[in-house]
């Protein structure tokens, strides 16, 4: 339930001023909102196209996955050295940013390894890429999309309790403030005629 305002000009002129501050505020929450619906769904098409990417290439490697049987050891010349993360901001919300992977740089005799090896590698180190850029994505849409509804239900706030209950107070405090100042006038006319009668 909210406060009961007092009917005074102060009670008015804080109103008045509280109701500024908050058309002031709102549209920048609106335009954060905007900010953000555009970058989430920036975010989720660059996450569907990258999913594409993944399931052509994972479809691509299909014909000759069954290869890896027969040498086992592609394992053995991938290693990570460092996965690169860093840190954006859209909007005030710090997200992280997916900048790449490091791999060791693992030698082998071309001559021993089959034909297929060195393409195996390539694509094996490009699948674990895709997945992690994926990864890093999903991470910032859960961010944005968190920050998306606070500031939506902030939005929502101003817009249909805070600014019309101020409007409302003023408007209370408006009519009470007019109401005492026209019985003051009435009480000074009714006075002064009383004066005058009795003189």
């Amino acid at each position: 339930m909210a406060a009961k305002v007092k009917l005074t000009k102060q009670e008015l002129k804080r109103c008045k001023d509280e109701l500024k501050r908050f058309k002031r505020y709102l549209p920048m929450l609106e335009l954060k909102k905007t900010q953000l619906t555009v970058e989430l769904r920036r975010i989720r098409s660059e996450a569907e196209t990258t999913r594409v990417r993944l399931d052509a290439l994972t479809a691509a490697t299909t014909s000759w996955i069954g290869l890896l049987n027969d040498d086992p050891s592609v394992g053995d010349f991938i290693q990570i050295e460092s996965i690169s993360r860093g840190t954006g901001n859209i909007a005030g919300v710090d997200i992280p940013v997916f900048e790449g992977v490091t791999f060791a740089d693992l030698r082998y005799d071309l001559f021993e390894k089959p034909l297929w090896f060195d393409r195996a590698i390539r694509a094996i180190k490009e699948l674990f890429e895709l997945q992690s850029t994926i990864v890093v994505l999903e991470e910032q849409e859960t961010l944005i999309a968190e920050e998306l509804r606070v500031t939506s239900q902030r939005v929502n706030l101003f817009e249909k309790v805070m600014i019309p209950q101020t409007k409302h107070n003023i408007r209370n405090i408006q009519l009470f403030l007019g109401d005492q100042q026209t019985a003051a006038v009435v009480r000074g006319k009714i006075s002064k005629k009383k004066l005058r009668s009795a003189a």
